[in-house]
């Protein structure tokens, strides 16, 4: 016989396990954004989404849990209840390192960004005044007069 308690256990074992995925993904994307191997970082994104629509059915289904006291929580044995309670701790740990983890890549992403802008203005200027260096100077009459009146 199953009880309630079973599915959130699960449920919260589920989140455990999607939550540490992503955390190892975090830690790939900030070494391909450091890296500006973009092609890759759009790999790990994409693997990314996967996970984070996985945690939404998640959260969806604990849905119903939310509006239960824990205290009323029929649990099979206290171990069960401390271990889940643990779970669930672990849970918040990781998703604060996420969060981290994702405001340190953005911030090195702008680096980036603001790095390419520098250096694509720098070739912009560069460009710019070796074509002022090499440009043929302009003469007012180019052309010699053979027509003589003389």
């Amino acid at each position: 016989m199953s009880m309630d308690t079973d599915i959130l256990a699960g449920l919260i074992h589920r989140k455990h396990q999607s939550l540490v995925q992503l955390h190892g993904l975090g830690h790939r994307q900030l070494q391909f954004v450091e890296m500006g191997d973009i092609t890759s970082l759009l790999d790990v994104l994409a693997v990314k989404q996967g996970i984070l629509n996985e945690l939404q059915r998640i959260e969806i289904a604990l849905g119903p849990f939310r509006g239960q006291k824990p205290e009323e929580r029929r649990w099979r044995t206290a171990v069960d209840r401390n271990r889940v309670a643990a779970e669930l701790d672990a849970c918040e740990r990781v998703l604060a390192e996420i969060v981290a983890q994702e405001k340190q890549s953005e911030e090195a992403l702008i680096r980036r960004r603001d790095l390419a802008a520098v250096q694509l203005q720098e070739v912009s200027l560069a460009s710019r005044a070796r074509g002022a260096y090499t440009r043929e100077p302009s003469l007012p009459n180019r052309q010699i007069d053979l027509l003589s009146d003389v």
